[in-house]
Formats: C-alpha cells, structure tokens, sequence
C-alpha cells in the first residue's frame, strides 16, 4: 500500500496525519488562535544582551522574548577559532534592530530560538541569502544526480564567463529535487528571489518589532514539505481548502496536483485509517505491542524516557529469545511513536538488558533503519555503560501532548498526588501548629471530599485522639473547589 496525506481543515483547527502501509507516521495540528511561528522572519530590537552566555533577548513582538546564541550572529565564513574569539558584546547593542528568522518555536516556558542566518524555503530549494555555495541534501546519494543538480543551479546563477565566481546567494538543493528538470528549478529560483525581494521592501519601511514574513499555514506547507514522489495521493475534506491547494500546486508544485483529492465523505476523514484512535494513543503512557510487551514514555522537559517491558509475552524458546523479540518490535515502534507523538530533544531508550551482542547490534539496526526514515534529524550516540541507548531527534515545533494538553492544575505536571491520608497527616500537623500559636475554642477543617471521607471514616479514631490531646473540638466540611491536596484549617 502506498503513502497518502490526509488534510482536515476546520476555520478553528488544521490536522495533517501522513499515512505508510495504512497507518498514521506522523500528525500535525495547528490552532487558527495559536499557529507556530518556526520560519517566521522579524525584524527585532535586541532587548538585553548577556555576555556571561553569550547569548541575547530579541523583541519580536511575541508575549516572550525570543533567544539569539552568538553563534546565529556571527559571519558563517568566519573560521571555528574566529568565532569562539568573538563576543556577543562585540557584534550586538541593546536598543539595536535585528533581522531575524525562528528555528525553534515557543516550547513550554522557553521562548522562541532565532538566528540571523535567513533560509527560505520552495519545492526544490532553500536560498540563504547571506552564504554563497551550493550544497544537496545528503539524501540524494547518486553522485551523478548531485553533480547534474549542482551544474544546473550554477548554469543559471552565474555567468557562462566566469567559471570561478560564486553565486551571490547560496543555495540548498533539497531531496525532493532528485530527477527534476531544468525548468523547474529555474521557475523555483525566480520565485524565490521574488520572495526575498519583497522581503526586503517590508524591512525598508518597517519598525521593530515587526512581523516581515510568515511562513505558509499548516496545510499548505505540508504541500511544499511532506509530498514526495512515495506520495500516491492526498485527500482534503474541504471544497474551498481544496481549491486553495489546487492553486497553490499550480504555481508552485505542478506535480502533486493530480494527486489532491477532494473528500466529500460523510465518514469524518480522520476516522480512516484510525487516525483519530491513534491520536488518542499517542497522548498516553503507555503503547501495546502486538507481543503482548509494552512501552511506557514520560516526557519531561529536559528529556524523553522510553522503558520496554515484556509484560504478556512469555515467548515459545527461552528467556534471551522472548527478550530480543519484544526488544526489535520495541525499536520498530518507538521509530513511529516519535513521529506521530514529534518528540524531540534528548531521548533515552531503556531496552530490556540483552547479553547476546549480536542481539543488541540488531536491536540498534532496526531502530536505526526506523529512524532514518524521519524527516527530522535523529542521531543515535549509542548504548551507555548502564545499557540505555541515547539519542536526540531534532526539535523545532511543539509535540502533539504539548499542543492538545495542558500542565494538571491538581498535581502540576507530576503525575501524582497526594493520597488521602496523607492530606490527613498534613492537617493533623496543621492543627498542632496552630494550637501552639493561637488560642482558639475549636477547628474548622476545609478539604475536598475525598479527604474528608477519610478524616471521618479511616482516621476517625486519630481524630478523637487529636481532640482529646488539644482539648478543642474538630469539624470538617467538604467543598468540591477544593483540589485533593489543598485544605484550609479555620479559627472558630
């Protein structure tokens, strides 16, 4: 079965979901009041700069400041000792404006990551207007094609005469060029060169902060982004959505347009293939494997964990065997988990302890080979002296939980709370505090329900205890505001 994109469009909401043999890989959503504004362009005020890191605070106009690292200021020409040599002082002053693009959206309390290095993206290229080489993406790995997509780009960038000239920007070549004619290439340079042009113009007559370009909404960029010649077809369940698109292929990518497909369908277009059902999936704990093993993920905001257990799976041979099989179907999974749920950052995999090597090198492969289907860049550093494997997977958007989920007001993001009891003890200590302190004819306890069934039922007899050492009488009352680990203990 081959690829397909599904595109649910609503005035509030845009999901994508990019299916593989029939199942979700990866889902995207985009809020109309809340759009990610990776690739955006500002034109900034450097707001603080902070040498002991190097670093600096940009207004973009955002809620947040935005974060700048030396590093994204700097000449890119510049040697590796150059630029450890120069300070953030010496090329940033506050008050200063700044022209800046987004690499990292909001994530979390952090703000946004910029960098003064501009990259737009087409169909087939990336210009960077302020380099000058031309490289291909690392995808492409005939050195023929490489060859004949670099020839094309210089042929028409520079002139005929001047074979040791550079071109005046640089340029990237991405995967989805391999096999592309000369023509759109070109068609795909002119729009570009458009497109910077009239970026400029807005920046001449802007203040900062200003927004000077924004990147396409959600449904179009997975047009420009996700189809690739794998795509077989890409199904858009409204009319005028659909029509937008077929514009949009026209003018910039004429060859998915006999792919877009209007869907009409009174089913919901996300209940097939079960999208809707693995979303779901994907913002819990824990993934089933067909084993009968399971994974358990915990996102956290320095990292990602992954623990493998066998849990049903006894297997057929022996102990090693059961271990390896749940092990290799774990990579399997956990290569397609980190799409759909877009993790990022530090991730650490905790396999079940294997003493075959040749197990844990094909263990590696397998996760490995997942991994190199990802559009996002993954590196694995390998197994650690306590048997974890290590990896990160590049970060720049927001993960599906971060999205659709909000931090528990109850238990603030732990994932616990406090038992009953021990909200019991919590009070108990209270009361003895304020017996010390004041003097008072009686207690009125304030908690939610659940921990006054306690106090009455289970610790009725502490409490008698409690009123007899005080000397005072104790009253509870209930109130359904209060979360479980919150009470108030009044004068009387």
């Amino acid at each position: 079965m081959g690829e397909e994109i599904l595109i649910n469009f609503t005035p509030m909401e845009t999901r994508v979901a990019v299916i593989e043999n029939g199942m979700p890989q990866e889902i995207y959503v985009e809020r109309a009041k809340r759009r990610g504004i990776l690739g955006n362009i500002y034109l900034g005020r450097v707001v603080r700069v902070l040498p002991g890191m190097q670093a600096a605070f940009v207004d973009v106009g955002l809620e947040r400041a935005a974060f700048i690292h030396v590093d994204e200021v700097v000449d890119q020409s510049l040697t590796p000792d150059e630029r450890a040599a120069l300070s953030i002082a010496q090329v940033l002053r506050e008050g200063e404006s700044l022209l800046v693009q987004v690499t990292k959206d909001p994530i979390g309390s952090k703000g946004a990551r910029l960098t003064t290095h501009i990259s737009l993206p087409s169909r087939y290229l990336v210009l960077m207007p302020d380099a000058s080489h031309i490289g291909v993406s690392q995808r492409i790995e005939d050195e023929e094609e490489r060859d004949r997509l670099k020839q094309i780009l210089r042929s028409e960038l520079i002139h005929p005469d001047d074979d040791t000239a550079e071109p005046e920007y640089g340029y990237i070549l991405r995967t989805v060029a391999e096999g592309v004619t000369e023509l759109e290439l070109k068609a795909d340079i002119s729009f570009l060169h458009r497109l910077w042009e009239s970026i400029q113009n807005r920046v001449k007559g802007a203040k900062a902060p200003a927004t000077v370009y924004e990147d396409l909404p959600l449904n179009m960029r997975a047009l420009r982004d996700m189809t690739h010649s794998e795509i077989e077809r890409i199904r858009i369940d409204s009319k005028e959505t659909f029509q937008r698109a077929q514009s949009f292929a026209r003018t910039l990518v004429p060859e998915i347009e006999s792919k877009l497909e209007y869907y009409p369908g009174e089913r919901p277009i996300f209940d097939l293939f079960n999208v809707e059902e693995e979303m779901e999936k994907a913002l819990g704990r824990k993934v089933e494997l067909k084993s009968g093993g399971y994974l358990i993920f915990d996102q956290t905001e320095a990292m990602t964990t992954i623990d493998i257990n066998t849990g049903a799976f006894v297997g057929h041979r022996n102990l090693e065997e059961t271990i390896f099989k749940t092990n290799l179907e774990a990579a399997t999974a956990i290569g397609r988990q980190l799409r759909l749920r877009n993790l990022g950052g530090i991730i650490i995999i905790d396999f079940i302890d294997m003493e075959d090597p040749e197990h844990q090198r094909q263990v590696l492969r397998t996760l490995q080979r997942q991994l190199d289907k990802d559009h996002a860049k993954c590196k694995v550093t390998g197994v650690s002296e306590l048997g974890l494997v290590e990896m990160t997977r590049k970060r720049t958007r927001e993960s599906l939980e971060q999205v659709l989920c909000e931090t528990c007001e109850t238990c603030s993001g732990r994932g616990m709370i406090r038992t009953p009891e021990t909200v019991c003890y919590q009070i108990f200590r209270e009361i003895l505090r304020q017996h010390r302190a004041y003097d008072t004819d009686s207690y009125l306890v304030i908690a939610a329900k659940a921990v006054v069934d306690y106090l009455l039922d289970d610790a009725s007899d502490h409490v008698a205890e409690l009123e007899s050492f005080i000397g005072k009488t104790i009253r509870f009352q209930s109130d359904t505001h209060y979360n479980p680990e919150h009470f108030d203990v009044v004068l009387r």
